[in-house]
């Protein structure tokens, strides 16, 4: 396990790396390793008392571009993007029955069920219920399943994983939301493709790619 090998892009204040699925991304103290443990390792072999600030999460079983800042000041300007929603987001997942039409839209009320650590979608809204959209196009079938592409316009607590599975169509090895195929314990087929954003110290527009997982799943996806 490297974090070197992880690094997509590695600037003066900020990083962005290919998180791999299995791990948490914060310091938790019931579990070792986490992302912001082999990050911080990684930045104490050229300096003392590095500076690691989480600027968003992934789902431990969610691969994907993870941003990482290695300055105070850089972790302010890219949470005040996310919070302002000014960080385009792509994923990418595998679905084994086909979407409901080639694109579309999604938009539902999710529920956090925090006992279950579950989200709940409902039709309409509700005391405890946010609204959560997300945009989707087919790529093509890939092998026995379907590549999908989504944008989500909000960010929510397992939104994607709960919304495709509330339209029959749960990521591939998402046992929580109803995958029947090949289920992992640590792993689904739901991958951070990309994030655009104004780079702290940039005036331009980057875009970060990640490419896809080494697992079988994604072995015919490029």
């Amino acid at each position: 396990m490297d974090f070197k090998d992880w690094i997509i892009v590695e600037e003066k204040h900020w990083m962005a790396i290919n998180k791999p699925s299995g791990l948490i991304v914060e310091q938790n103290p019931f579990e070792s390793p986490t992302i912001q443990e082999l990050a911080v390792d990684y930045l104490a072999q050229s300096q003392a008392n590095p500076y690691l600030g989480i600027v968003h999460r992934l789902d431990r079983v969610t691969s994907g571009v993870l941003l990482l800042a290695k300055r105070k000041s850089a972790l302010r300007h890219l949470n005040e993007l996310f919070a302002a929603r000014s960080v385009q987001k792509v994923y990418w997942c595998l679905i084994a029955q086909a979407p409901p039409s080639s694109k579309g839209q999604l938009v539902h009320f999710l529920e956090k069920d925090q006992k279950n650590k579950i989200a709940r979608i409902h039709a309409t809204a509700g005391p405890g219920r946010q609204k959560v959209v997300l945009n989707y196009e087919s790529l093509g079938q890939v092998s026995d399943f379907y590549l999908l592409e989504i944008r989500p316009e909000t960010g929510r607590f397992h939104q994607i994983r709960a919304q495709l599975a509330a339209v029959a169509c749960p990521i591939v090895g998402d046992e929580k939301y109803g995958s029947t195929f090949d289920p992992h314990h640590r792993h689904i087929a739901l991958h951070a493709r990309s994030l655009s954003f104004n780079a702290p110290g940039e005036g331009e527009q980057t875009t970060i790619i990640a490419p896809v997982p080494k697992e079988k799943w994604w072995a015919d996806c490029t």
